[in-house]
């Protein structure tokens, strides 16, 4: 994707395919020990920005793609730029399934092993 890309038609093409998981799946996995294990901590609540972002794509993943925000689309664009270049950085010769590396995209809503 184009990251100054502003068509929102692309913007939710792209999202689709970068966020795999469902808002449940998604949902669940935010509150496991794995999901809080990984990322950069927000020195301000001590939560990894992976992890707020986890929680905004639950958000957007339940609302309707007619109500979504400027605000949403844009989180989303960010979301879809995260997993591309995430994804670009895949470990070689790390178990995948236990990876930080799976841990923190799925924490944006990306499970490599889907």
């Amino acid at each position: 994707m184009n990251a100054a890309s502003h068509d929102p038609d692309e913007i939710w093409s792209d999202w689709k395919d970068a966020v795999n998981m469902t808002a449940s799946e998604l949902s669940d996995w935010l509150e496991s020990e794995e999901s809080l294990s990984v990322g950069q901590k927000d020195s301000e609540n001590d939560e990894s920005v992976g992890h707020s972002s986890g929680r905004r794509i639950v958000e957007i993943l339940r609302t309707k793609r007619a109500d979504l925000a400027d605000d949403d689309v844009d989180h989303m664009r960010k979301v879809v730029g995260y997993v591309h270049r995430h994804l670009a950085q895949r470990p070689s010769k790390e178990d995948l399934e236990t990876s930080k590396w799976r841990y923190s995209l799925m924490n944006w809503g990306h499970d490599p092993l889907k």
